[in-house]
């Protein structure tokens, strides 16, 4: 089994990527779903964050407005909320490797791959990209977002730049889909040549 990890910045188009990899039949890990669901109704997260957090979950789970507010800027509490969070996404994530123990290959779809050291736990990294002007239209689209805090979410991540150079791969996205379709089509195919040798 090959190991593709699936990166890129905020409204850089990842997930649609993620979506074009799993129409071609590859089991995608998202680590983001993983944690909506540990941190959703009923998550087994939300007591320890009420515990650390207190007043940050309720019926529905987590308040993520309420629990970003908490952690946002704050090192030592972001430290704190990866400590309960990340243990139990590894732990879905090798069920996730255990399901799909007979697969040729697996996406795991991982936003801040690079920023945790995750890519030296894959075989190749796959950045999705597009140009700054893009991602920001993108991104200031999102209910809520501002200028100031899409500055403060890119000065915690690796540049766009500096990924793309690490990248075994780099799938555009500020184009046509068709030619993100392709470029996610030839990853496919060099993963299953690289299989065949």
């Amino acid at each position: 089994m090959k190991t593709i990890g699936l990166t890129g910045s905020i409204g850089m188009g990842k997930s649609t990527v993620a979506e074009m990899f799993a129409e071609e039949g590859i089991a995608v890990f998202d680590a983001d779903a993983a944690v909506r669901r540990l941190q959703g109704p009923g998550g087994r997260l939300i007591p320890a964050i009420e515990q650390a957090f207190p007043g940050t979950t309720g019926p529905e789970g987590v308040d993520r407005v309420a629990l970003g507010a908490r952690v946002f800027g704050d090192d030592l509490a972001l430290k704190r909320l990866e400590a309960i969070v990340h243990p139990a996404v590894g732990e879905e994530r090798a069920a996730f490797l255990a399901r799909h123990a007979e697969d040729a290959m697996v996406v795991f779809d991982i936003p801040l791959l690079f920023e945790t050291g995750g890519d030296r736990h894959v075989d190749m990294v796959v950045v999705v990209s597009a140009d700054p002007a893009t991602q920001a239209d993108r991104v200031l689209a999102r209910p809520g977002m501002t200028r100031e805090r899409l500055g403060e979410i890119l000065a915690r991540q690796i540049p766009d730049s500096e990924k793309r150079a690490r990248a075994d791969h780099v799938i555009p996205t500020a184009c046509p889909m068709d030619q993100t379709r392709a470029a996610v089509r030839r990853v496919i195919a060099c993963v299953r040549a690289s299989q065949d040798r």
